[in-house]
């Protein structure tokens, strides 16, 4: 049974995050790692000509300290004592898995919307989005909430658990270095295009598998859970590159066809237009319980992403220490 022993932080880390959501009180490593990028962006732009050598100089001191540093804690807690690093390793993982976040920011815009408050479910919608907001009305608000809700199903939960699940812990703070890496510099616009070119391609690359998987992982889900599984699995395989992003719009296309609705579309960033595409049939008009629906879409997808991945871990272990 040893070579289940692996499995059991990434289980005890989703259920904390289940239980307890982010820990905004705590010093979180994902914001650790966030002020690192933001010090070392100043460095760069001081000291590099090459704003592209410089991102990929950034990129690479992030990723290097961000898993390096993990997998020195996690070594030396394990051979202290067996329990005690599985104790340590599930703190980590939970600290890298954001589903309850997810669920808890998007039911803010629920909520909000529900009271008739449109102006601050615009405010709760602005913490979870990277475009602008302040034109947004009721319906694309609801849609901004929707998306995020199905992108992130893939980048918060599904693709770190399956990081971990290949390289325990210290490979899931390396996906997730890259991971807020694109977010905070991976712009296209004038300001970021060199200095995040690296780290935006680097990205792309690390999620190219986990956002198609846990697409089909969401197509199943989505009959599960008695939703439009057929529209699901027609508009994934219209609407799955329609997106700047080779991934993103993976998991947005699923949840748009489970949910019978449209998203994407148009949007402002930075104050600046960009044209997009729509996914999704406008079937109908987008309405608050899309909100739940997508995030009962996204528990789903994500346990049984979970179950899958601690398989393949226990199934790694069992094999190469020859316990099968």
């Amino acid at each position: 049974m040893n070579y289940l022993v692996p499995v059991l932080p990434i289980i005890i880390g989703f259920i904390l995050d289940l239980v307890f959501g982010d820990p905004y009180t705590l010093p979180h490593p994902i914001r650790l790692i966030g002020k690192l990028i933001s010090r070392l962006e100043v460095f760069v732009r001081n000291r590099f000509k090459s704003l592209r050598l410089g991102g990929i100089f950034l990129a690479l001191t992030v990723l290097v300290l961000s898993s390096c540093i993990p997998f020195a804690v996690l070594l030396l807690s394990y051979k202290l004592n067996l329990f005690f690093g599985i104790a340590v390793e599930s703190i980590f993982c939970y600290y890298l898995i954001a589903a309850r976040c997810l669920r808890d920011e998007s039911m803010k815009v629920y909520s909000a919307i529900r009271e008739g408050d449109t102006e601050k479910a615009r405010k709760a919608v602005s913490m979870i989005v990277g475009r602008d907001t302040e034109t947004l009305d009721e319906s694309g608000i609801i849609r901004a909430a929707v998306e995020t809700v199905a992108e992130n199903t893939s980048d918060g939960v599904t693709a770190p658990v399956m990081y971990m699940a290949l390289g325990g812990a210290a490979l899931g703070f390396f996906y997730k270095a890259a991971n807020t890496m694109d977010s905070m510099i991976g712009y296209k616009n004038e300001k970021y295009a060199e200095l995040g070119r690296f780290a935006a391609k680097l990205d792309d690359v690390m999620n190219f598998i986990p956002s198609r998987f846990t697409a089909v992982v969401m197509i199943i889900s989505s009959c599960i859970l008695g939703l439009n599984g057929k529209g699901a699995y027609r508009i994934w395989k219209r609407d799955r590159r329609k997106h700047d992003s080779p991934n993103s719009a993976q998991t947005e296309s699923v949840c748009a066809g489970a949910l019978d609705i449209r998203l994407a579309g148009d949007a402002y960033y930075f104050g600046e237009l960009h044209k997009k595409e729509y996914i999704g049939d406008d079937d109908r008009p987008v309405e608050n319980e899309d909100i739940r629906r997508a995030n009962r879409l996204m528990y789903c997808t994500s346990i049984i992403v979970l179950i899958v991945s601690a398989a393949v871990r226990a199934l790694i272990f069992g094999c190469v220490y020859g316990n099968l």
